[in-house]
């Protein structure tokens, strides 16, 4: 069994990151088992699906992410950047990636905010899933305890995991604490006794950002079960489907 593929912001190396297009390329691909995005609100209290909290790198938009109103939103090209053929590509809404994943991909969604950056996003994020029926296809990521705490507190039958950038610490001893099931970490902070010492723990593991296929070799070594995070799943394909 080979080591599950996870689709970085969509089909990120193709097309422009975390847009539908990127989804439609990842959901495209049959070996593609997971997808990761990342979710703010915007000013209206809309979940949608970016990752820099400024619109200034991947739309011809200017400003935070939490300052701008859903439909003004909308009217931004969040695809030109990558290559003409993705012109009037829009910032979705997390409904409609949802849409487009269910019963297709499962999801890391991960919520991008810091401290109180956006009060409601966990319930707005959870009641979108559960209205969707899809707990059991996501699970929910941070880099903030109080994220992951505040999400239990909503709703513990959701799946949450950990964001881990750090070389030091007992990443095991911090997700047990929050109740976590998953770790999210830099492909080059894991080590075999650290992934061997988790997947024993029941731990779900999920290494990013994994482009080269040598490095996608390194951590199948590793472990069987390491989902490897990559902006290119068609290398993924490459490496472990043809050999």
């Amino acid at each position: 069994m080979n080591n599950p593929c996870v689709a970085h912001r969509g089909f990120s190396g193709k097309a422009p990151e975390n847009t539908l297009a990127a989804v439609r390329m990842a959901i495209a691909l049959p070996f593609v088992s997971w997808m990761e995005i990342d979710v703010q609100l915007t000013k209206d209290g809309v979940p949608v699906v970016i990752h820099d909290f400024s619109l200034d790198r991947t739309t011809n938009g200017h400003g935070k992410v939490k300052n701008m109103d859903f439909e003004h939103m909308r009217r931004l090209d969040a695809g030109s950047w990558k290559g003409r053929a993705f012109r009037g590509e829009k910032v979705p809404s997390l409904e409609e990636v949802l849409n487009l994943a269910a019963g297709r991909l499962r999801l890391n969604i991960e919520l991008k905010t810091s401290g109180d950056m956006y009060p409601g996003l966990e319930k707005a994020v959870i009641d979108l899933v559960n209205s969707k029926g899809m707990r059991e296809e996501v699970v929910l990521t941070s880099f903030d305890a109080g994220v992951l705490q505040r999400i239990k507190e909503l709703d513990p039958r959701i799946h949450t995991g950990l964001i881990y950038d750090s070389r030091y610490g007992d990443p095991a001893r911090k997700l047990h604490e929050l109740g976590c099931s998953l770790l999210s970490i830099s492909f080059d902070r894991l080590s075999p006794v650290l992934a061997k010492s988790l997947a024993d723990k029941g731990v779900k593991i999920m290494a990013w950002t994994v482009n080269k296929g040598k490095e996608m070799r390194r951590l199948s070594a590793m472990h069987s079960e390491i989902m490897i995070c990559t902006n290119r799943p068609d290398i993924w394909g490459e490496l472990f489907l043809q050999g």
